[in-house]
């Protein structure tokens, strides 16, 4: 009889330290569905606590201030994965935790930043290209990156509040790389930029898409996924790849080095690795998916969009961020004038 309760006893315990379990999860805005977050503490117990940024920086800088103790998900795009990696700030994955990593597009993995996949996984991909508004006469006429600098576009204009892709645009209009390290082409870059400055209304990487629903710019700067959902709402709202090339990237699930709920971190990500939920996230926000099977649960018209599935013509003329060494001092010293004028 006392064992009988013994086992009770066990099993209540161990009951109420799963649904006591508690998730910390720091993402980017407007990313991640609520109801995702809903089925997994309805399917597992644990509560998930989502707090949000708006730039790579900001995620960044709470991390490494915080000691990468206070979150147990991160999810840093392309370049900062390596940059954290190299700072210490990012443990090792439990792949064995991972049953749902072989759902995972082998072209999206193995990159630059983390070319085992040790310390991440992809959650979403995509493109940051530019979105006008073709009801808007000087706006219909941008079809490249020089076209942001003509006077005509003053204050029609707005750029992600994101270093790396505000200089990347003047990079690019000079036939360099998103990655350049050299300081002086990069100071070069920088005296572009003043230029494009005086024509941007706003800076945002919360959710740029209502700007140019609202009319408030007629041209953006901004992810795939914001773009195609303008588009849907006003079909006058194209989406375009540069000719002079085109920044892509990767966001991805890592742990803090310091996490406290490690277990509870690889079961969130798992899920999030699972077809049906993979696919509904892409549903909701239409960015790329890095999830093959869930792919092909979604809309065929979203399928077939080149906005959210570039052939592999405009997928050569992209590029993707990698951590810049040294080098990033020299941007940060750009953005630091920029954004103070």
């Amino acid at each position: 009889m006392m064992l009988r309760w013994l086992m009770v006893l066990i099993a209540l315990l161990v009951s109420s330290s799963v649904l006591a379990a508690e998730l910390y999860v720091y993402n980017w805005s407007e990313y991640m569905p609520d109801r995702i977050l809903r089925d997994f503490q309805k399917e597992t117990g644990i509560k998930v606590h989502m707090s949000t940024y708006d730039s790579n920086e900001a995620m960044y800088a709470k991390v490494k201030l915080l000691g990468a103790k206070g979150y147990d998900i991160v999810v840093p795009s392309t370049d900062y994965v390596a940059r954290m990696i190299r700072e210490g700030l990012l443990q090792p994955l439990d792949k064995s935790k991972l049953t749902n990593l072989h759902n995972l597009d082998p072209r999206l993995l193995g990159q630059s930043f983390d070319p085992t996949n040790t310390y991440s996984v992809p959650y979403m991909w995509g493109s940051t290209a530019i979105a006008i508004n073709t009801q808007d006469p000087v706006a219909a006429q941008v079809r490249s990156l020089a076209d942001l600098w003509k006077p005509e576009l003053q204050g029609k204009l707005l750029l992600p509040n994101d270093m790396r892709g505000v200089i990347g645009l003047a990079l690019k209009r000079m036939g360099r790389s998103l990655n350049e390290r050299d300081p002086a082409v990069v100071a070069q870059a920088c005296d572009l930029l003043p230029d494009v400055v005086r024509n941007v209304r706003l800076f945002d990487s919360d959710s740029p898409k209502q700007a140019l629903l609202n009319r408030e710019v007629a041209v953006a700067v901004l992810w795939n996924g914001e773009a195609f959902i303008a588009s849907r709402e006003n079909p006058a709202i194209q989406y375009i790849y540069p000719p002079e090339g085109f920044s892509l990237w990767i966001d991805n699930l890592c742990i803090p080095k310091n996490a406290r709920n490690v277990e509870a971190a690889h079961r969130f990500i798992d899920y999030l690795l699972r077809p049906e939920v993979a696919a509904r996230i892409a549903e909701e926000f239409t960015y790329s998916s890095p999830n093959i099977p869930a792919r092909a649960l979604l809309d065929p018209k979203v399928q077939a969009s080149p906005v959210v599935y570039p052939p592999d013509d405009v997928l050569a003329r992209g590029e993707f961020e990698t951590d810049l060494g040294p080098a990033t001092a020299a941007y940060e010293q750009c953005w630091m004038r920029i954004k103070t004028k």
